[in-house]
């Protein structure tokens, strides 16, 4: 056989023989020189059971080869470990491009496609398992989508695995190891750095309502834009007790279209989002666990801004006394911050023992359920649905008490601070104060109270390394 291979000096080490998934009499064999001082990369195949064979070794490849494979389902696609990284050619290895995402020039040893999930596992030398996520997109570029401007490239459905529990076991040979991300991924491939102009992603739902915008990535070559599975956490008023609520709810299944935005051109595709076939929950019963999540998570924004609304208040009426050495306008402010502190102290937890107090007010009580019923993948129990009821009508009669004190009874106010010369206070508007909590969340909340040792040391107590 190796007599056949042409241009392979003798006594050479084969690092590997891989047969063909596609045609009879196919083959590839990687042969390593390197104990002999020749780093040359030999890499053949042939496709007469070893009669002949032909090199597809070219000036991209680098480093003396240790592995070759073809993929299971696409013949022209090839993937190649040498002693300086790993080489991927979508032409049958007419040429080959260095892959480069964020793996560095490192040996590859050995190579592996998943036959279930068609993820790429990379074995390295002396730096671990490597896995590229998903090769669907790969398997559809071609050198047609190479010339393009921009190109979509299909992905696989994103499953919505179902959430478990943890355990570790801190010691030397400890492993860590990131998981795949909760996240529909999108690729698109575009032949050029992008530079100028607009590039998002616009996810739309099953009735066209805009779900997410996403930034696309503007390098060269092919780019992942991930939608998370789950909204942000949720909002959650600064109060002295821990609420178990660091996650926001899934995203319904099932399809969502998506618009590619690059300058004056637009691409549109579809993303999927399915159930983890492991559940024994049935799409009824997920939905209703969808629905009452995200009708609590919608309200806990509510009541954030309802309580930030009325310590801002309080900070404006303080800034008054201070303005002012009327007695009556001096009382008239504070009698006004008794009524607006004592409301608050009605819906969070204010004692000064922290979390260990118990004290639990409507942010407490509705942030818990909350995290109760989003952490659990099934239908919430009658218990759960009812108390839902009771505690966002106990929100909904905070909001009328929210109404009077920031109508009529700050009117009052106003017009005794306009005869003293001062300032009127200002309610914060909903808009503006939704744009300035852009991005915060259940962390943030618990950490503008908290403190950041405290917090951290709850971190660590309940979740872990994970945190």
């Amino acid at each position: 056989v190796t007599a056949a291979i042409p241009d392979l000096p003798a006594g050479l080490w084969v690092s590997e023989v891989e047969a063909g998934h596609h045609a009879e009499g196919t083959a590839y064999v990687t042969v390593d020189g390197h104990y002999s001082g020749d780093m040359t990369t030999y890499v053949y195949r042939t496709t007469d059971f070893g009669q002949s064979w032909e090199s597809l070794a070219t000036d991209e490849l680098d480093g003396f080869a240790h592995v070759v494979r073809e993929d299971p389902l696409d013949p022209e696609l090839l993937f190649l470990g040498t002693e300086h990284g790993l080489f991927v050619s979508i032409d049958g290895g007419a040429q080959w491009a260095r892959f480069e995402g964020n793996l560095p020039k490192v040996p590859v040893r050995d190579i592996q496609i998943h036959p279930r999930d068609h993820d790429l596992i990379v074995g390295t030398h002396g730096r671990g398992i490597y896995i590229l996520d998903d090769l669907t997109p790969l398997r559809a570029l071609d050198s047609e989508m190479l010339d393009a401007k921009i190109a979509l490239l299909p992905s696989r459905p994103a499953v919505m695995q179902m959430g478990s529990g943890f355990n570790w076991f801190n010691g030397d040979a400890e492993y860590v190891g990131r998981n795949v991300p909760r996240a529909a991924s999108i690729f698109y491939y575009q032949n050029r750095r992008h530079i100028f102009g607009d590039l998002r992603v616009e996810i739309y739902d099953a009735d066209g309502e805009v779900v997410s915008e996403l930034t696309g990535g503007k390098r060269r070559g092919m780019n992942r834009v991930d939608l998370p599975i789950n909204l942000p956490p949720p909002k959650l008023p600064p109060a002295t007790n821990l609420v178990f609520a660091f996650q926001g709810p899934r995203l319904p299944e099932g399809t969502y279209t998506y618009k590619l935005v690059k300058g004056d051109e637009t691409l549109e595709g579809e993303i999927q989002l399915l159930p983890d076939p492991r559940s024994p929950h049935s799409k009824e019963d997920r939905a209703l666990q969808q629905e009452t999540a995200m009708r609590i998570y919608e309200r806990l924004g509510d009541l954030t801004y309802l309580v930030e609304a009325l310590l801002d208040l309080e900070e404006q009426a303080a800034a008054r006394v201070e303005s002012t050495d009327r007695r009556a306008t001096e009382r008239t402010i504070e009698e006004y911050v008794d009524s607006l502190e004592s409301f608050r102290t009605s819906l969070v937890s204010t004692s000064e023992a922290g979390w260990l107090s118990g004290d639990e007010k409507l942010r407490e009580n509705l942030g818990n359920l909350y995290g109760a019923i989003s952490n659990y993948e099934g239908r919430p129990t009658r218990t759960q649905i009812e108390r839902t009821e009771r505690l966002l009508a106990e929100l909904s009669r905070a909001e009328e008490r929210f109404a009077e004190l920031t109508g009529p009874e700050l009117e009052s106010v106003n017009r005794r601070l306009e005869r003293a010369g001062l300032e009127p206070l200002v309610v914060v508007d909903r808009d503006a104060w939704e744009d300035d909590q852009a991005g915060s969340g259940a962390g943030l909340a618990l950490g503008r109270v908290l403190g950041e040792r405290e917090l951290a040391s709850l971190a660590h107590r309940f979740l872990g390394p994970l945190f």
